[in-house]
């Protein structure tokens, strides 16, 4: 069975380019465009991965992180935060809020894919 992959951004450029990667590396795709839409997803099905846009509209990345780190049904879903803020206090408020990892926009594809497929299989260990 596939691992599902929950891709979060409003910028409809990265999301179909981030689906068509996950999809043609074999991870089941959902997407969402705001943080609402993110966490309504995530209460029908918890992913096992969080593709998650720092910047969007009505909850940003941050407060999504955080909600997904205070239920303990979603305790194994994992969170790899997307943003263009690259500055070092983005990348630790994000990974104190219990995010896997932290990559910035412009990310190289196989560099996203590998840091997916580590963190996914850390998962299984």
């Amino acid at each position: 069975m596939p691992k599902d992959i929950l891709i979060v951004d409003d910028a409809q450029n990265i999301v179909l380019s981030l689906e068509f990667l996950m999809k043609n590396e074999g991870f089941s795709v959902r997407v969402a465009s705001d943080g609402d839409e993110a966490l309504k997803a995530i209460k029908e099905q918890a992913p096992d991965l969080v593709l998650l846009d720092v910047m969007m509209p009505k909850r940003d990345g941050y407060e999504v992180c955080q909600t997904i780190r205070a239920c303990d049904d979603w305790k194994n879903t994992r969170i790899i935060m997307l943003t263009a803020k690259g500055r070092d206090v983005e990348r630790e408020k994000g990974l104190a809020l219990g995010a896997d990892d932290y990559v910035t926009k412009p990310f190289a594809t196989r560099e996203l894919v590998a840091k997916v497929r580590e963190i996914l299989d850390m998962e299984s260990k």
